[in-house]
């Protein structure tokens, strides 16, 4: 499905009826990553209406005619969500740098939002201010890199600490249709001239005080873990995990875990529903 937002033709698919959750894919990808991610955990627990679309010049949704900034890309973001759940609260997910849109989110549109959940959050825009580990690598399974074409390879390596054939398998579901479909000129203009926000995403008129939910891969050597830590004071309702053997992959690398804590930060977004509707 198609959704008009000041004239950019966004992409979507939704599932499921009740409570909205709206997802927020990373940079260079589409919704796949989270469709790979959260079904799982909505498969078992009905009443939430999920919505996965595609960024501007990813997945399905075309780039515009123009070059646009981080900031242009979280109107279009809220426009989107304005559209698609025009009136209550609704959840937001982010991956990456969709963590750091649906941040963008909590300081725009603070009373739209029941909750938050963002996964190996870009917190630092810009690269060389990171606070990175050291790469690591945990599992290697040498003959299946060795059948893995260059370009993909040299992804999933940076990417992931545990590089077996079950990574692998969601790594072709999950990431490469994103990486496949997206407009290349677009997202390289993008990260080149706009990608940081114009303004202090973290900085907030008030700490967001709904439930949320921060996970960082202790050896995610793309955005770290550190700098999430710097922010734990913006969210008083916020559980912060850093988890090992996770990288940028923190989803499926530490599936179960990452599985049992969305859950629990589900239970809470219903336990302050419940206290709102008292």
């Amino acid at each position: 499905m198609y959704c008009d937002v000041d004239g950019l033709r966004v992409y979507y698919e939704e599932f499921g009826e009740g409570a909205p959750v709206v997802m927020i894919h990373g940079y260079g990808i589409d919704h796949n990553v989270m469709i790979g991610c959260m079904e799982p955990v909505f498969e078992r627990r009905p009443g939430y209406r999920r919505i996965y679309f595609d960024l501007p010049g990813m997945g399905r949704t075309r780039a515009p005619g123009h070059v646009m900034s981080s900031d242009q890309i979280l109107d279009t973001v809220i426009g989107f969500c304005e559209k698609i759940v025009p009136c209550g609260t609704f959840l937001v997910a982010g991956e990456s740098y969709g963590g750091y849109l649906a941040r963008g989110m909590v300081r725009r549109s603070p009373d739209r939002l029941g909750g938050l959940l963002v996964i190996c959050p870009v917190v630092i825009a810009e690269r060389a201010k990171r606070a990175l580990p050291e790469r690591s690598v945990f599992a290697r399974d040498e003959e299946l890199l060795a059948g893995i074409e260059p370009e993909d390879r040299r992804l999933f390596e940076r990417m992931l600490v545990l590089q077996d054939r079950i990574r692998w398998k969601r790594f072709q579901q999950d990431i490469l249709p994103g990486v496949r479909s997206r407009d290349d000129d677009f997202v390289r203009e993008l990260m080149k001239n706009g990608y940081p926000f114009s303004f202090d995403v973290d900085r907030l008129e008030r700490p967001f005080e709904k439930p949320a939910l921060l996970l960082a891969g202790r050896q995610d050597a793309t955005v770290g873990f550190k700098d999430m830590l710097k922010i734990v004071d913006n969210y008083p309702r916020g559980t912060f995990v850093v988890l090992d053997r996770a990288g940028h992959g923190l989803e499926v690398e530490q599936q179960t875990v990452f599985e049992c804590l969305v859950n629990e930060w589900l239970d809470r977004v219903e336990e302050q529903q419940c206290q709102i509707k008292r």
